[in-house]
């Protein structure tokens, strides 16, 4: 009886042992594919994480701050998250030009980097300046999980910007939230039927911006995305957009 026991109770630590195993072999390998499909900062990125004088770029906890330097910070603070599978430092373009304009400007550094594992991470931003004023936004993925954070934290936030992405849950529509949608004509990654669907969630007063020639990739700086469109505007030009609808959008919510 004691033989028939241990025979059973080796077979059962034979078989967690190897259900353990097999755990960690489908975790690693979950790690590598998203390793190898994940877009990396282009040169141009790379260069721009290089201080310059002009601006002030230190990597932080949670990410990345962009801040002005010799001059004093223009609200509101922004606060950015990344397209899905997109590293955070190729936004480092995006986040320079608006330092360059005055502002303090955070790119969240997500978990495997997916916006979907770190919604929260504008926690730790807006702590250090609690009286200063914010906006969120994000780029594609990065832009549907900062209006989640937003739907939740509306009393922290004066509004929400969005890069080829939209407001898939959590209506913002009654909210005092500004909203800013920034889109490219040629962009081969938004599904515009979804994004047309939901704008029953943003406000009436949200700012629409449709930027010619641009598209998906170029709302960062990572090189081509796969199933994108080819631009009929360099990524300068399509970053220059971006920054004059952002600054526009900012006027109307300073008034």
């Amino acid at each position: 009886m004691k033989l028939k026991t241990a025979k059973r109770s080796n077979k059962w630590k034979k078989v967690l042992i190897w259900s353990c195993l097999s755990v960690i072999i489908v975790v690693i390998g979950l790690f590598v594919y998203l390793q190898s499909v994940t877009y990396s900062p282009s040169e141009r990125a790379e260069a721009a994480l290089n201080p310059d004088g002009q601006v002030s770029i230190n990597k932080i906890k949670n990410g990345y701050r962009f801040e002005p330097e010799g001059t004093e910070i223009v609200e509101p603070n922004i606060i950015f998250y990344p397209g899905g599978l997109v590293e955070p430092a190729s936004y480092a373009p995006f986040a320079r030009k608006l330092a360059e304009e005055g502002h303090r400007v955070y790119i969240a550094n997500m978990p495997l980097n997916l916006a979907m594992f770190g919604e929260n991470k504008a926690d730790s931003f807006i702590e250090e300046h609690p009286d200063e004023t914010f906006v969120i936004g994000g780029h594609s993925l990065g832009g549907v999980f900062a209006s989640r954070y937003a739907a939740e934290h509306t009393d922290t936030l004066e509004g929400v910007f969005y890069l080829a992405s939209y407001a898939d849950e959590g209506s913002l529509k009654e909210t005092d939230l500004s909203a800013l949608q920034i889109t490219g004509t040629d962009d081969g990654v938004l599904n515009f039927e979804r994004w047309e669907e939901s704008k029953i969630n943003l406000p009436q007063s949200t700012t629409y911006v449709s930027i010619k020639g641009g598209n998906h990739g170029q709302f960062g700086s990572y090189g081509e995305q796969k199933g994108d469109h080819a631009p009929a505007i360099s990524e300068e030009q399509q970053l220059e957009e971006v920054v004059a609808g952002l600054e526009a959008w900012f006027n109307l919510i300073n008034r």
